[in-house]
């Protein structure tokens, strides 16, 4: 008798699942909310000290020029703060108390995004972006709610994850996701993420009313002719490129599809990179980063990358350290093209300001996260 089980006391363990939360949808969450956060106050510059008494005849306003498309690029906007905050909550909420929780998460964020505006001269407060961006909240919430049993309680994605995806990966998974995204702001060079020097001179001239180009001082004063910028064009890209793709392969295991994977990486990025030159400055410049320089940069990418997918994976490790610290080295030393700089006169700077600011932050941050994330010892077990 004592050796048949009790099926009363083994049915609840069979039948009621474990689910357990999502570390990767509570970093992503922060993430995108620093992304938000960000772009809403971007230039982060001229602040003046207004009166809150004036604050509700501001909002009350229906701001006169304004488009379908920049009231969509808000919702939009919004959609996957709202979700995440739901794959956030779940399962310690439940999920439609959590899509509440979200809608009303996204109505507050906004709100604050907007009164902190209001003592910004380059942003306007308005309720039309209050309300644009509370709705793709709202919406993002009722699509995390509907999506939660199919991506989080059936577990499919986890289960791909787990398949092929090493342990302790989270922050390295947001962290590469970040990297098509970082793509949008338009840079000198293919791939060529980091690009801190001239910003940094930038704040010095403006700080000590003088002419600071810290480049140009490393450099001692020399001037690169056509080869030499098509060579560092082409070391940046190949650089770049692979150490990306490498972070992607030291975080799969032999059961992953890594060629298929990583090849869908670099076509993410690449595609975000078209889009926004298309959006940004005009549609027959979609593809006008691909230069000589970007093209041979990925021809020795694609070579360099054949062979480091055999090495182990603490060697891909630090083979991706090093690939992006060279392109950040080159990078931050060599000036900018005259060809990008005619094309920057083409790029009207009032345009999806909100996102130019975050773009540009993962523009200039990703290498160093990356680097973080390559650096950061795994938990013991």
């Amino acid at each position: 008798m004592n050796e048949t089980p009790s099926t009363e006391s083994a049915e609840p363990h069979s039948v009621l699942p474990a689910f357990r939360s999502s570390p990767f949808s509570r970093a992503s969450l922060a993430a995108y909310l620093f992304l938000i956060l960000y772009a809403s106050w971007y230039p982060f510059s001229g602040w003046q000290a207004h009166s809150l008494s004036a604050l509700p005849d501001v909002i009350r306003q229906w701001p006169h020029y304004w488009t379908g498309f920049d009231a969509g690029i808000n919702v939009v906007g919004y959609i996957p703060f709202g979700m995440l905050i739901v794959f956030a909550l779940y399962p310690l909420v439940n999920r439609w108390w959590a899509a509440l929780l979200s809608a009303l998460g996204g109505l507050l964020i906004s709100a604050v995004a907007e009164l902190v505006q209001f003592f910004l001269p380059s942003r306007v407060t308005s309720l039309l972006d209050l309300l644009t961006n509370a709705s793709g909240a709202l919406i993002g919430a009722i699509l995390g709610a509907l999506l939660t049993p199919l991506i989080l309680e059936k577990g499919r994605l986890q289960l791909l994850r787990k398949q092929w995806v090493y342990k302790e990966s989270s922050r390295d998974l947001l962290v590469l996701g970040l990297w098509p995204m970082a793509q949008i702001y338009p840079q000198a060079y293919l791939f060529g993420l980091g690009q801190i020097l001239p910003v940094l001179s930038q704040h010095l001239s403006d700080f000590f009313d003088m002419d600071i180009d810290i480049s140009a001082f490393l450099m001692h004063g020399i001037e690169l002719n056509a080869d030499e910028y098509l060579l560092s064009e082409t070391i940046i890209t190949a650089c770049g490129s692979t150490g990306a793709v490498l972070i992607c392969l030291s975080l799969l295991n032999r059961h992953a599809p890594k060629g298929a994977l990583s090849l869908l990486l670099l076509l993410m990025a690449l595609l975000a990179k078209t889009l926004a030159y298309s959006l940004l400055f005009k549609p027959e410049y979609a593809f006008v980063w691909l230069t000589p320089g970007a093209r041979g940069g990925l021809l020795i990418s694609s070579i360099m990358l054949y062979g480091f997918s055999f090495a182990p994976v603490h060697v891909q490790k630090r083979l991706a350290l090093l690939m992006l610290t060279i392109s950040l080295v080159v990078l931050n030393l060599v000036t900018d093209s005259p060809y990008f700089a005619v094309t920057m006169q083409t790029w009207v700077q009032g345009k999806f300001l909100n996102f130019n600011g975050a773009a540009q932050f993962l523009s200039l941050f990703w290498p160093f996260l990356a680097m973080w994330a390559l650096l950061r010892k795994p938990r013991p077990a």
